[in-house]
């Protein structure tokens, strides 16, 4: 095979993106592909913490660290000066620690660098190097697809140069998607123009990005979007990512898995939990928490719900008087999971969503039907997939007053754990997932394509 050649994979700073580009190491680096992970100091002190002893996955990847130049947690709720210090900072540090690794050893040399999306600015240092870049992306190819039609968007009239929605007309790209509402654009943050302006500026900067690209990994398969697949040029699909094969925990998580509710599914009815995540940054008022959590009460069905110490707005979460006490019976509540396993266990009967791109390719990959409940960004658009065009889940419609109300969640629980219409479609969608990673799929070939290549630098 000859020599080991050697990736560089960069993440986002956050757990939505630094766990499918883990996952993603993790297979490369088992195809005999040297990887060194890199990371935010911050992020690296999150996930060590979170590792209840060093792993396995410390033997077949370096984890580096680089400073971001941001100080304490609170910067970084800001996602303007994130942006700005990290793109001030990180890349002399980035381009010192490549210079640093090709300088020590002729078999070190880095011949590939990965970066997400999101962090387009590693590929340009890599291109300055003379060093071939893959682009990563962390949402599905229709968010990608929609990043590349903004100038487009901007120049009919759509949307102006800040994102801003400039008329009520759906925007189609392709007669087989959904179409997006303007509202529901990914960067679309009306109540915080300052946030939608760093978003925006996140997806205008995607077509930089792809174009100091030599491939863009997605983790979807062709088989689910075949129409955005044509839409992104160098576009592979080599999804689902799964790290379900693998024991013990994973590397990538900031909060430790409570593996504890998987001893719990096994004493639960096949088929009979609502398993309940909001995912990493989502949050809920108080009053809709209490809403949610009666909701739940109501259905008198075993649930497991991740609650995150910062799921709730402003405050730490408060259940409803006594709920904790009645629920005891048949209720978990955890601050993390183990999401791909309790997803695959045969006690689960349904998701109850935000719609993050994770989450929906974890649950469609072992066809368990959804309840959606986005939040921002590309959520929306996955809700539309889920429901309209894979019809593999329902829609939870708030109220006049922006609360999902107990009687929405007893309402549509009950409808989706009888639908067979709608599980049969999921298991349809699980086999085709399952069918994209065998030899001879379309996400096994594609990945097999990309390997060949990086040998070959």
């Amino acid at each position: 095979m000859g020599r080991q050649p050697h990736v560089l994979v960069i993440p986002y700073p956050a757990q939505g993106h630094v766990m499918p580009l883990m996952k993603l190491s993790m297979k490369i680096a088992e195809h005999g592909v040297k990887v060194t992970f890199v990371i935010t100091e911050f992020i690296e002190a999150k996930i060590m913490a979170s590792m209840p002893e060093k792993a396995w996955w410390s033997q077949i990847i370096r984890f580096v660290s680089i400073p971001d130049g941001l100080e304490g947690e609170d910067d970084r709720k800001d996602a303007a000066k994130t942006r700005e210090t990290m793109l001030r900072v990180m890349p002399g540090h980035l381009k010192n620690l490549i210079d640093k690794v090709n300088q020590s050893n002729d078999c070190e040399q880095i011949k590939c660098v990965l970066a997400d999306t999101t962090v387009g600015w590693v590929l340009e240092v890599a291109k300055k190097m003379g060093i071939p870049g893959t682009a990563v992306t962390p949402a599905g190819l229709g968010g990608v697809a929609l990043s590349l039609h903004i100038p487009k968007l901007i120049e009919a009239g759509i949307i102006d140069t800040n994102g801003t929605p400039m008329s009520d007309e759906l925007i189609s790209l392709s007669k087989e998607t959904p179409a997006w509402k303007v509202n529901e654009l990914s960067w679309s943050s009306p109540s915080d123009p300052k946030f939608q302006k760093v978003i925006f500026e996140y997806a205008c900067s995607t077509v930089q990005t792809l174009r100091n690209s030599n491939w863009v990994l997605c983790n979807s398969f062709n088989e689910l979007d075949p129409w955005a697949c044509d839409l992104v040029p160098n576009m592979l699909t080599i999804g689902p990512l799964l790290a379900s094969n693998h024991s013990g925990h994973l590397a990538g998580n900031f909060w430790p898995e409570d593996l504890t509710c998987l001893s719990w599914l096994d004493k639960q009815p096949k088929g009979s939990v609502i398993y309940v995540s909001f995912g990493s940054i989502a949050k809920l008022n108080q009053q809709q928490f209490h809403e949610l959590a009666l909701g739940l009460e109501s259905l008198d069905q075993p649930f497991l719900w991740v609650v995150r110490k910062d799921l709730v707005q402003v405050s730490n979460a408060e259940f409803p008087e006594g709920f904790t006490e009645r629920v005891a019976s048949r209720g978990k509540v955890v601050e993390w999971a183990p999401q791909e396993k309790v997803l695959a266990h045969p006690s689960v009967a349904c998701f109850l969503s935000h719609c993050g791109w994770n989450s929906t390719i974890e649950g469609l990959s072992v066809g368990v039907p959804f309840l959606c409940w986005p939040y921002f960004a590309d959520q929306f658009h996955n809700r539309s997939y889920i429901c309209d065009a894979w019809k593999v889940g329902l829609e939870l419609i708030p109220d006049n007053n922006g609360i999902i109300t107990r009687h929405e969640l007893e309402t549509k629980i009950k409808t989706l754990l009888i639908h067979d219409a709608i599980k049969a479609n999921a298991l349809k969608l699980k086999e085709t997932a399952r069918k994209s990673l065998a030899q001879g799929g379309s996400s096994f070939q594609n990945f097999q394509s990309f390997i060949a290549q990086i040998f070959k630098y």
